[in-house]
């Protein structure tokens, strides 16, 4: 069974990618998620260019819209209107849940609050995604991952080789595509806690929060040993060289993940056909290894740049030790662990002239992976919300268009 939330109702008012991750992800476990969407632009990234030939592939498909917004219904809904918001209320007093990315100064200027929430639906859960969460002199500060998750926190920094002389850029959402990921967890936790007590509650996830997490092993450090004594190492000194990358005769590179490192040693000098390097006082144990550390990296950099990845490949299957090899996206999609394990679903274009993959979030039940749907066009199922949802008729809906309310 993969719709462990079929039944559950979430009416998501949401733009970019961060908190409609979260809706993408309860829609992969059978959650029916309405999207609530400006009626001339609808969610503000539709809009987005990404790169030099733009957010859009083959087909018109957008993958930075296609990715956060698989599997939902979008309805065309001017909450700026009175009777846009009646609108959007009627549909929080029959949904589980409620999920924004708007902060406390816009909820509470459309009078969606969380007290307007619960009088519309006194059991609706709230989950709110922010920039720098919702208590403190910046709570309604705007926030993309670039600058509260990337650079404020932290993760830059901690990410960046000491001497590099500038901090990577982030890949298309790097940040956001785990904090929607927190955000859905967040919401299954006050689902089940509804469940068992009746109770419920508010759900909040900041992108800030989100690094916090993502780098807690060195914030836990730095807070017990100061900053000037937190460890930094590079490729070249890393404290056990068996832990670290290495570059091929063809420009590739693969990484040992041998934390056991006595253990392993003698396996990798066997491997890179240096058998005296085992004895050699120099990396006799871990510690030796330590304090010769450049010179250990050194040697196994040599070793690995003598050959070509195809030939590491087939040398290193004989390794009882961790390793990788650093893959591309186009070698992702086709490794054989990600296509057995279904973590690549096929989807279909609206006009079924094509398929596509998209990635599914990574929980799956009953060794089942789930099924995708492409996302929706803006506003696509707005007559069909508004008539099976709402009880409206022809009449109404055309009203409401009329008026530019909805599209």
């Amino acid at each position: 069974m993969t719709g462990v939330m079929d039944g559950v109702k979430v009416v998501e008012l949401a733009g970019w990618t961060f908190v409609p991750t979260a809706g993408a992800v309860l829609a992969d476990w059978g959650a029916d998620v309405i999207k609530v969407e400006d009626p001339v632009t609808g969610d503000p990234q539709r809009g987005l260019s990404v790169g030099a030939v733009g957010a859009k592939g083959a087909n018109g498909v957008s993958f930075i819209i296609e990715q956060p917004n698989r599997g939902k219904r979008s309805l065309g809904l001017d909450v700026t209107t009175e009777r846009g918001r009646e609108l959007l209320l009627e549909l929080v007093a029959k949904s589980d849940v409620f999920l924004t990315s708007m902060l406390a100064e816009r909820l509470e200027k459309l009078r969606l609050t969380v007290e307007d929430l619960r009088a519309a639906n006194p059991q609706i859960i709230i989950a709110r995604g922010t920039g720098f969460g919702v208590k403190g002199a910046e709570a309604n500060k705007p926030g993309f991952d670039g600058t509260a998750y990337l650079s404020r926190g932290g993760v830059a920094h901690m990410i960046k080789e000491p001497d590099a002389p500038w901090p990577p850029m982030q890949r298309p959402a790097f940040g956001d595509i785990m904090g929607g990921f927190m955000i859905a967890s967040g919401i299954a936790g006050a689902l089940f806690k509804r469940e068992r007590t009746g109770e419920t509650s508010i759900v909040d996830v900041s992108l800030l929060g989100a690094a916090a997490w993502h780098i807690s092993p060195d914030l836990v450090a730095t807070g017990l040993l100061g900053e000037e004594n937190l460890p930094r190492f590079t490729t070249d000194d890393m404290p056990n060289p068996i832990v670290n990358y290495y570059k091929t005769s063809d420009g590739r590179f693969v990484q040992l993940m041998m934390l056991q490192a006595d253990r392993f040693w003698p396996e990798v000098c066997e491997l890179i056909e240096r058998p005296e390097l085992i004895a050699d006082e120099r990396f006799a144990d871990a510690g030796a290894r330590f304090q010769n550390r450049v010179e250990c990296v050194n040697e196994l950099r040599k070793a690995f740049e003598a050959r070509p990845l195809a030939e590491w490949r087939e040398r290193m299957d004989k390794l009882k030790g961790a390793w990788a090899v650093v893959q591309t996206p186009g070698e992702v999609l086709e490794d054989p662990q990600v296509i057995a394990n279904g973590y690549i679903r096929p989807v279909t274009t609206a006009d079924g002239s094509a398929t596509y993959g998209l990635v599914a979030n990574p929980v799956q039940y009953d060794e089942t992976p789930p099924d995708l749907t492409r996302a929706p066009s803006a506003g696509e199922h707005t007559d069909a919300i508004l008539q099976e949802e709402l009880g409206l008729d022809w009449d109404a809906v055309i009203a409401l268009k009329v008026d530019s309310i909805v599209t």
